[in-house]
């Protein structure tokens, strides 16, 4: 909703014109200036009145210019954004995600991904219960760390999550260090990518729980997600997970290429609270670069009129 500065005091306290010069029509402005206050009339007195969104009340409250740090610059904020998708060869800006709900969904496994005593177990699901219209970008592994990708997502301000495994990231941590310090949430995604399933529950607690000593070691915190590699798990996975503090393992309803995109639905459409999943690859994998991902991904969402969120923001 767009706030609008209702200056009425500049326009009763301004020069007085000539007819200005009784009691009666000091009165008169008087409650012309109530109304404005009270009833949000401000087109009345010379400003321009606040039309609200549908569905949504009119504002009434402290002028606009003491909640909105753009007031004064009009555009300003969507003349940054439209730049910097310019910069990015994107059609147009990413469309801007909804604030994060105060009360956030109950996330539980999604039907048919259960396993014997799933009630105790971190859920694994593919969407996020939501009626916003956010998808939600996870990128796993880290074999390819591009500084151009860093950048392109900082300037668009486009949230992601990352999954991690340790022998692609270890030659360097530094990195994804520096996504971290721009508000990305590092996860595990194991020491070495295995298929889980295939191990016992020791050697899949050793996978899971080894990376979360060197998530804590290199990066100070241990997760609370946690995505098995391939997607693949049975219940000593999710067993092995929670020992060691996982709460969440999420995996994915689309996958995203450089050059085509995956669903796991039969519609191949997308849906409110989708997690998205795409890879740290370059062109030694990919016919493209991420930023061309990047790109493919933007126009793919905001052609179907959805933002990207950030997916601890609904956790």
């Amino acid at each position: 909703m767009r706030l609008v500065r209702q200056n009425d005091k500049r326009v009763l306290k301004g020069t007085p014109g000539r007819g200005v010069r009784n009691g009666r029509t000091r009165a008169g402005l008087a409650v012309l200036a109530a109304c404005a206050v009270a009833s949000g009339c401000a087109a009345s007195v010379g400003t321009e009145a606040v039309r609200p969104a549908p569905g949504q009340q009119p504002l009434h409250g402290p002028p606009g210019r003491a909640l909105d740090p753009h007031a004064g610059k009009p555009g300003a904020a969507q003349a940054a954004r439209v730049a910097m998708a310019k910069k990015w060869r994107l059609a147009e800006p990413p469309l801007l995600a909804p604030p994060p709900p105060a009360d956030k969904p109950v996330i539980s496994a999604r039907k048919g991904f259960e396993v014997h005593g799933q009630e105790d177990l971190p859920p694994v699901f593919t969407t996020v219960p939501t009626k916003d219209k956010v998808v939600f970008l996870t990128i796993d592994d880290g074999s390819e760390k591009d500084p151009a990708f860093l950048k392109m997502m900082s300037d668009l301000k486009i949230p992601y999550t990352a999954f991690l495994s340790n022998y692609l990231v270890e030659d360097n941590y530094g990195y994804f260090r520096k996504m971290q310090s721009r508000g990305v949430t590092l996860n595990n995604h194991t020491l070495t990518h295995p298929y889980l399933p295939g191990l016992s529950y020791a050697g899949q607690k050793r996978e899971i729980c080894g990376m979360q000593n060197i998530m804590e070691e290199e990066y100070g915190k241990r997760p609370v997600l946690f995505r098995p590699p391939y997607g693949n798990y049975n219940r000593d996975t999710l067993r092995a997970a929670k020992s060691c503090g996982i709460k969440y393992a999420p995996i994915w309803n689309e996958e995203m290429f450089v050059d085509h995109v995956e669903w796991r639905e039969a519609d191949r459409d997308l849906h409110p609270g989708d997690i998205i999943l795409s890879h740290f690859r370059g062109r030694g994998e990919w016919k493209g670069t991420m930023p061309d991902m990047v790109r493919r991904l933007m126009k793919y969402v905001t052609d179907k009129g959805y933002a990207v969120a950030r997916l601890e923001d609904y956790l």
